[in-house]
């Protein structure tokens, strides 16, 4: 495991309610949002070569397998690395053999795109995994549609890992496309198109241009696999936003619509979890369990409309409804999975226990001022000023975390009264270390000996307390439908992962297996004797798999 020996650094998932990491990653996805457009690479890439791909597989049968939102902690990257590379998995006593094909569905790297961090997050662990082409068989292909977090350098990594010609090779995957989109025909008339949506907005001209002229090749009986980079299907209803699928809609509507090829699969990351949902004409697939921390299922609406009928788009296809078909977890697993915030807090995120201990601490000292001094004009200049302030920062601060689902979204009265809850239980909690240290013989000890002392015990004690508060409110919130993605965030829950293996057969039958690993490795054993083609680490632990869904046909 040492990283001169791997060539990477195997990294610790992402402590997401991390105060810097918050920070940092807030301040890059504002300027991100803010001058996307201003750095779109997009447009650039009308220079780089269009070619439509070809995957044949063998004797008119093809094995593809799906992955996204992988490039978080290593354990859970590796776990889905490794038995992705395996020759065959067993699931249900089918034999189901490694994808000639792997589509890696978004967010490749967390928490921001940066060339060292897809080398020990991403192109690290699948190296270790498949080092080299499989011995006496054609070399596997790689494709990867950037996410949102791969897009916070402006595409510039993605493209440089993914897209580049020169040594187009990820460990024993050989990459082939030239843009961040691309069009791939499969046996059986089927296609593989991937559109690279920039934080949803909008899908560029050259990007259409590359697909229209990747439509002429369609045949009558043309069926389409279309992978996004986010779920719009499920996000629109969640989040009350319509707008989120129009770019989506848009581009079925005008670019495969006129041909008479008709989309029978979506496919996307974005949300940590496995759910498909069905209709009469096609299914939606989110599976985003590649790596990433574990986001819950059972707020997860039973029916959606899709497109959304409120969309103000003028000329949206004809709304439709699909029924929640399956998810994994179930809802009651992702239920009882969010009590894990009470001990997954304060342990994933050390750095949030100690922001919310400074503050109390703070806070305690301040009232405990006021409480001790004599109530002449000078004690309450001293002691008042601050402390009012710190309320202040305290209130705001636990109102301004109590955030919609998006960022866009606007607050309603349950963020209000939520967030106004929370901060005044802050507060309360602080009323209660204030008596209890008042109670101590600390407050008549010489400065600045009391104030060490407060900062050395209660400061500790008063942030792990003052997180399990933190971790009621989110509980509290998350039935509300607020403050959702930090309950599971918080908790950084790696295991329960998933990704897809696809068959398409000589008869054009496509038969997906959603595959489920309930139980990651954390323990690996150096196999520096192995076969080139075999992983350079083997787990140490069990780490089998099982069904996610019943596979599901589409003929």
């Amino acid at each position: 495991m040492d990283p001169i020996e791997l060539g990477f650094k195997p990294r610790p998932a992402v402590p997401w309610l991390g105060p810097l990491l918050l920070l940092s990653t807030g301040v890059r996805t504002l300027l991100a949002i803010l001058f996307g457009a201003y750095l779109d690479k997009r447009e650039l890439q009308n220079a780089l070569s269009g070619d439509v791909h070809e995957e044949p597989g063998t004797d008119g049968e093809l094995w593809l397998d799906y992955v996204a939102d992988l490039g978080d902690g290593f354990n859970s990257t590796y776990s889905v690395a490794y038995l992705l590379a395996q020759p065959e998995i067993e699931i249900d006593g089918r034999t189901l053999p490694r994808g000639q094909v792997l589509v890696m569905g978004g967010d490749q790297v967390y928490p921001t795109a940066s060339a060292p961090a897809y080398e020990d997050r991403c192109k690290g662990p699948y190296t270790a995994a498949l080092p080299c082409p499989p011995d006496g068989a054609p070399q596997p292909t790689l494709y990867a549609v950037p996410g949102n977090h791969d897009w916070y350098d402006g595409l510039t990594a993605f493209l440089r890992l993914f897209a580049r010609q020169r040594d187009a090779s990820l460990g024993g995957w050989r990459t082939k496309q030239s843009r961040s989109y691309f069009a791939v025909r499969l046996p059986a008339d089927w296609w593989l198109l991937a559109l690279d949506e920039q934080f949803g907005a909008y899908v560029d001209d050259p990007q259409l241009n590359y697909f229209e002229a990747a439509a002429r090749q369609f045949g009558p009986d043309a069926k389409i696999i279309l992978a996004v980079p986010e779920p719009s299907w499920v996000k629109a209803a969640i989040e009350k936003s319509p707008e989120a699928y129009d770019a989506v809609d848009y581009f079925i509507r005008t670019i495969i619509a006129p041909t008479g090829a008709r989309v029978r699969l979506m496919l996307s990351g974005d949300l940590h979890h496995y759910a498909r949902y069905s209709g009469a004409d096609r299914e939606l697939v989110t599976c985003g369990g590649g790596g990433a921390y574990l986001y819950p299922t059972h707020q997860l609406p039973t029916e959606i409309p899709v497109p959304p009928p409120d969309t103000l788009a003028r000329k949206s296809s004809q709304s439709r409804p699909y029924a929640l078909a399956a998810t994994y977890p179930d809802a009651a697993t992702s239920r009882r999975l969010g009590w894990g915030i009470f001990g997954r807090l304060p342990t994933r995120n050390a750095g949030f226990t100690t922001l919310i201990g400074g503050l109390q601490t703070m806070l305690m000292l301040a009232m405990a001022g006021i409480a001790t001094q004599q109530r002449d004009e000078t004690g309450l200049r001293l002691f008042s000023i601050p402390l009012v302030a710190i309320l202040v920062v305290t209130l705001l601060g636990a109102a301004f975390f109590a955030k919609p689902p998006t960022a866009t979204g606007g607050r309603s009265w349950r963020h209000i009264i939520l967030g106004g809850g929370h901060g005044l239980a802050q507060v309360a909690l602080a009323v209660l270390g204030t008596w209890l240290w008042l109670m101590t013989p600390f407050p008549d000890w010489p400065w600045p000996f009391s104030l060490l002392i407060a900062i050395a015990l209660y400061g500790p004690l008063a942030g792990l307390v003052g997180s399990q508060v933190v971790a009621l409110y989110l509980l509290i919130a998350c039935r509300f439908g607020v403050n959702v993605n930090e309950l599971y965030a918080g908790q950084g829950i790696d295991d329960v992962k998933s990704f897809l293996r696809l068959h398409v057969a000589a008869d054009g039958a496509l038969t997906v297996y959603p595959v489920a690993i309930d139980r990651i490795c954390r323990e690996w054993r150096p196999n520096p004797a192995a076969p080139g083609d075999r992983p350079w680490l083997e787990p140490a632990q069990s780490l089998t798999v099982r069904a996610a869904d019943q596979p599901f046909v589409l003929r």
